[in-house]
């Protein structure tokens, strides 16, 4: 299993580290000052909404 750092990619079954997945926009009401959506880099694929707003 991939560690925190590390998203897998289903669609393209690639490992994306965080610091390279695209970054966007969440679908449906979530704050975007407080969330994100990841995206693989290669395929586009959502990886995965992360929290970035503070505590």
């Amino acid at each position: 299993m991939a560690d925190s750092d590390t998203y897998h990619c289903d669609t393209c079954d690639r490992e994306v580290p965080s610091d390279e997945a695209i970054k966007g926009e969440t679908m449906g009401n979530l704050d975007p000052e407080t969330w994100q959506t990841l995206s693989c880099p290669h395929c586009g694929n959502r990886l995965k909404t992360v929290f970035v707003g503070g505590e």
